[in-house]
Formats: C-alpha cells, sequence, structure tokens
C-alpha cells in the first residue's frame, strides 16, 4: 500500500530556503498581472496512474530526496493544464504588456514576456530538454505552429514559427532598472517540474506542513506524493502536490489544488521524460531566411529610456506578509493595469477582459475594484495602489485598510 505520514513543520525544511525565497514566494501572485505567466507556463502538466507498492519514507526524508537530486540532464514531452477561470490568453498578452504584433509596442511576437502568458490558460503540450543549467530547450506545439525557447551558454533564442519572428538576448537578465515588461527574458527557465517544486520548498519556512500522500507512477516511473499545505489562513491554496520519483528523487508531476474546491489550477508533468544526456545539436539554432528578428537589448534601452524619460511611472512595490499569505503591493501605478503609457487607458481587449473578473468592494482605504481568479485576487483602489496575492478578498480589503 501506498505509505503515509504525518503533517511535519517546515523547522528542519527552512534549511533548503536559499537565495531565491523572496523571489520565489511571489511567483504566483505577479502571475495575474502577467509577471510571471512565463514561470507558471513553463511548468509541466502528466497523466498518471497505478499505486506502487515502495518502502516507507517520512516527509521529512522526501524532502531531503528532492534537495539531494541532481537530475542535470533530461528530456521529454510534457503537458500543462492551467485553469485559473480566466479566458484565453491568445491575443491578449500584447494588449496588457505592450508586447508583441504591431503599432508602437515595438515589441515582438516571439517576446518571451508576453508570449509565454498565453500558457497561463488551457491545455498545451510542451517539449523539453535540459543540459546543466545553461543549456535548456522548451517548445509549446501548437496545432500548425511552434514556439521555441532556447538557452545555450549566454546565447537567449525565442522562435514564433507563426509569424517567422525571432527574438535574442546574449544576457537573459534584461536591464537592471527598466521595468521588465518590455523585451525582458526570463533569468531562469524553469524547464522540468523538480525546479517548481525547489521553488515551493524554499518559499515555505515555517508556514506550511507537509506529508507524504501516497505513491503514483507517472509517465511509467514509481514515486511518491509529497503533499504541501498552507499552516495560515486566508489562504486561496488547498494544497501542492510533488510526485516525486523513487529512484532519483527528481520531481515528475505538480498539481495545485484550490481552496475553493474543484478541479487542480495547476496540474503539470511529464507524460514521457528519458534522463539521458540530449544531443548537442538540440541547442542550436540559426534563425531562419527571412525571419524577422529583434534583438533584446535595443528593446530594453527603448524601455529604458521611457522610464527614464518619464513616459511611464514605474511605482514603488513592497510585500505585505510573508509565505502563503503574502500580498504584494503596487503603489502609484499611475492608472488601471493594462494602461497605455501615453492615454492611461486600457485597450479595448484588456478592458473587457477586466471587466469580466471585476467586483466593487469598500473599507476604510475608499473604494476599490478586486479581480478574481480561482487562485490570484487584486484589489486595485481608486488612488491606482494595487494589493495581489493568492489570497482571499478578505485579506486584500484588510491590508489596504491596514496601509492607510
Amino acid at each position: 500500500m501506498a505509505p503515509n505520514d504525518s503533517a511535519h513543520s517546515t523547522g528542519e525544511a527552512g534549511d533548503l530556503a536559499g537565495g531565491r525565497r523572496k523571489a520565489v514566494r511571489y511567483l504566483v501572485p505577479l502571475a495575474v498581472a502577467g509577471v510571471a505567466a512565463g514561470t507558471i507556463g513553463l511548468v509541466p502538466a502528466l497523466a498518471s496512474s497505478g499505486d506502487p507498492d515502495l518502502p516507507k519514507i517520512t516527509a521529512q526524508e522526501l524532502i531531503e530526496k528532492i534537495a539531494a537530486s541532481d537530475t542535470q540532464q533530461l528530456s521529454g514531452t510534457v503537458r500543462i493544464t492551467t485553469d485559473l477561470g480566466l479566458p484565453s490568453f491568445d491575443g491578449l498578452a500584447g494588449s496588457l504588456t505592450g508586447a508583441g504584433g504591431d503599432g508602437d509596442g515595438g515589441g515582438s511576437s516571439a517576446d518571451p514576456s508576453s508570449k509565454l502568458t498565453e500558457l497561463a490558460s488551457g491545455t498545451h503540450t510542451v517539449r523539453v530538454a535540459a543540459d546543466g543549467p545553461d543549456r535548456q530547450k522548451v517548445s509549446v506545439l501548437e496545432d500548425s505552429s511552434e514556439y521555441s525557447l532556447i538557452r545555450n551558454g549566454d546565447e537567449v533564442w525565442a522562435y514564433d514559427s507563426a509569424s517567422n519572428e525571432v527574438f535574442h538576448s546574449k544576457d537573459a537578465a534584461g536591464h537592471r532598472d527598466a521595468p521588465r515588461d518590455k523585451g525582458a527574458l526570463p533569468s531562469e527557465l524553469p524547464t522540468t517540474p523538480k525546479e517548481f517544486a525547489d521553488e515551493v520548498l524554499k518559499a515555505s519556512a515555517d508556514t506550511t506542513s507537509f506529508r507524504v500522500g501516497g505513491t503514483a507512477q507517472v509517465a511509467g516511473r514509481d514515486a511518491y506524493r509529497l503533499v504541501v499545505e498552507p499552516k495560515q489562513k486566508g489562504s486561496t491554496v488547498k494544497a501542492v502536490t510533488i510526485a516525486v520519483d523513487a529512484e532519483t528523487g527528481t520531481p515528475l508531476k505538480v498539481t495545485l489544488t484550490p481552496g475553493g474546491g474543484g478541479k487542480a489550477v495547476v496540474d503539470a508533468g511529464f507524460t514521457k521524460v528519458d534522463f539521458a544526456r540530449p544531443a548537442a545539436s538540440t541547442f542550436d539554432f540559426t534563425p531562419p531566411k527571412g525571419a524577422q528578428v529583434t534583438e533584446a537589448d535595443e528593446v530594453e534601452k527603448e524601455a529604458h529610456r521611457e522610464f527614464e524619460g518619464g513616459k511611464r511611472d514605474a511605482g514603488g512595490f513592497e510585500v505585505i506578509g510573508e509565505g502563503w499569505t503574502a500580498i504584494a503591493t503596487i503603489k502609484g501605478a499611475g492608472g488601471p493595469v493594462g494602461a497605455t503609457p501615453d492615454t492611461g487607458e486600457l485597450p479595448p481587449e484588456a478592458g473587457q477582459f477586466l471587466d469580466s473578473l471585476g467586483d466593487k468592494v469598500t473599507g476604510k482605504f475608499g473604494t476599490g475594484t478586486v479581480f478574481s481568479t480561482r487562485l490570484v485576487n487584486a484589489l486595485m483602489t481608486e488612488d491606482g495602489t494595487v494589493y495581489v496575492g493568492a489570497v482571499t478578498k478578505d485579506a486584500l480589503v484588510k491590508a489596504a485598510d491596514a496601509a492607510k
């Protein structure tokens, strides 16, 4: 039978925190604004079957097994299913971020900062390959096209076959001071469930309990289920379940269940996986003949000029609380989320999208609108301050009241 273990606090697991804890803590809240959609979109999803009979293991031992896993090479096919309760992001990303397509945005349809936003809804098939931290490839397969994101050393290429457009960067980190909604490439590409699982564990601190929730078979491999649950009240997350390969300690599947019930918000993992080293040619890329190539540094320079020239108020950013109930606060946004820098008005598509989610609320802070998904809620007050997190509406209103 599948082993079980009583809940463990994260006192011991705190040693897994590392330097990325603060950044990871806000991945899910920021996703609703399109900032971290690429991270969500690259988490793979998968089918599992069976209930293999494996040796008993405690939650702490399983956490240590994940931490000790050193899988550097793999390839496989994954399927991403994300259900935030939102309409499709297809075609909307450019409106919200100012990137992609034609017009004054100056962006490219291959720009990951907008393209990967589409993965925040629906089901997608993805091919992944990794050979250490500096060579990775993620390909999103569509009906008649393919979008690929490739890192090979300090070269990062993104290619959209549908438009025959290429986005290229020599430095994946982007400009440190400029706003990251234009021309910014993700500094790290989470190409496997292990990376996502590591981030969940690093962000947990003492706000989380862990238990072993049985076993599973994923992509033909025996695995343990590690169930990660918030201790804090007010979170919209019920649990994150990580299927951990029994042999290697590599996470094979990640499922995020919302507190409101229903199917998973994110169900992610391998349908096929191979731990052999991918061929070196997998990470080679040359722009196809006739492709339009956009250089990230030029786009970033333009974004920096706008930033320095005052065309866009980047506002201030701070965080209230910690752990699962952390709330990101963006002050002085200078207008509605998604507003264009010149007019402060929303593009029609973005306006319709936000209106479909809006719910008017009042409090000591004044009046505002809460935009809701099955996981993330965001409160925009009448003065343009935004409170966003994987927390309940009441928690957002309480945070806005406390800030006054």
